[in-house]
């Protein structure tokens, strides 16, 4: 009889300690349309990786800004970031995405460092990306603005969960620490920012 106990006990304690179920991240086809629905200005919010070199990246961007625009071909976008990298602000527009259709897959290019993701099926003005880099998993959190709904934060924050990510894995942006966009009016606080330097 304590043993049967003790199996239930047991049993009970495993169920307890699995993971949350999750629904699955599915990579979104990336055809003319999704290409054209990315074009224009997103907000980084919330990153995550376990690939060292990206984790390190992650610890210093306090926020970043970043345009897509069209690229010299159908499968290449251009990208301009703009960015606090601790307390400078940086902007980058050197940057190109090479988009592989026949694998749903996004090859970021910045001079010889690359980075592959998937650009994951959401809501149109969320922007979720599976990173995939030596065989370390991340995934990254944008949006059209930084005022995404409680319910979107936390279906992100339980994908974290499902993915195993540890806390000193997850970095968020913060808005306080946002640079001034080019054609685009200062914070409400009134406050000037430093002006972006070039990378």
């Amino acid at each position: 009889m304590l043993a049967a106990l003790a199996l239930a006990l047991g049993l009970a304690l495993a169920l307890a300690a699995e993971p949350p179920t999750c629904a699955p991240l599915v990579p979104a086809v990336l055809d003319n349309e999704t290409l054209a629905g990315i074009m224009g200005k997103w907000v980084y919010l919330i990153g995550s990786s376990k690939y060292p070199p990206h984790l390190e990246e992650l610890k210093v961007v306090k926020h970043a800004t970043f345009f897509f625009h069209p690229g010299s071909h159908p499968d290449e976008l251009d990208v301009t970031e703009i960015m606090r990298v601790n307390e400078t602000c940086v902007t980058r527009n050197s940057s190109k995405i090479l988009v592989f259709r026949h694998n749903n897959t996004l090859v970021h290019a910045n001079g010889q460092v690359t980075a592959t993701a998937e650009l994951i099926r959401s809501d149109k003005d969320l922007l979720i990306l599976k990173h995939i880099n030596s065989g370390f998993p991340g995934l990254s959190f944008s949006a059209r603005s930084p005022n995404v709904s409680k319910e979107h934060l936390e279906e992100f924050r339980a994908q974290l969960a499902c993915h195993d990510f540890a806390d000193d894995e997850i970095f968020l942006s913060s808005e306080k620490a946002a640079c001034p966009v080019p054609g685009e009016q200062p914070g409400e606080d009134g406050e000037a920012a430093p002006t972006p330097q070039p990378a």
